[in-house]
């Protein structure tokens, strides 16, 4: 694990996000990794503005914890993929499924997309 300097941590607001941010604060606290927290406005999330999910995200990271906001908008999985690769993340850790319809499936839509596409490892926390 002391290879992993950053995460990558897409956020929405969802409750499954939220428990992707707790495994990624943890895991940086052992690694001693920076996060990078990525909000990506689309039509699903469009009533919750990106600052409010940021300030309950810092509300709770721990003191001294390096972490940046990212704000993307467009298609969610290539801006996941698009950021961890430009912010130079060694892994990203998501939630399995964000606010969108799909509720009976395993594993959301942009989480499989994410794993398909990502050249680094992907985390899906249920």
């Amino acid at each position: 694990m002391s290879n992993i300097k950053r995460i990558l941590v897409p956020v929405d607001g969802s409750v499954s996000s939220a428990k992707a941010v707790e495994q990624a604060t943890y895991l940086a606290g052992q690694c001693g990794a920076a996060l990078d927290f990525l909000y990506v406005a689309s039509d699903i999330n469009k009533d919750i503005p990106s600052n409010l999910v940021f300030d309950e995200i810092w509300k709770k990271l721990p003191e001294g914890q390096a972490a940046e906001k990212h704000v993307e908008s467009g298609n969610v999985a290539k801006a996941i993929v698009r950021i961890a690769a430009s912010a130079k993340d060694d892994l990203i850790i998501m939630g399995s499924r964000g606010l969108g319809i799909f509720r009976g499936a395993l594993i959301g839509s942009v989480s499989q997309k994410v794993m398909e596409e990502s050249p680094i490892p992907v985390m899906v926390v249920k």
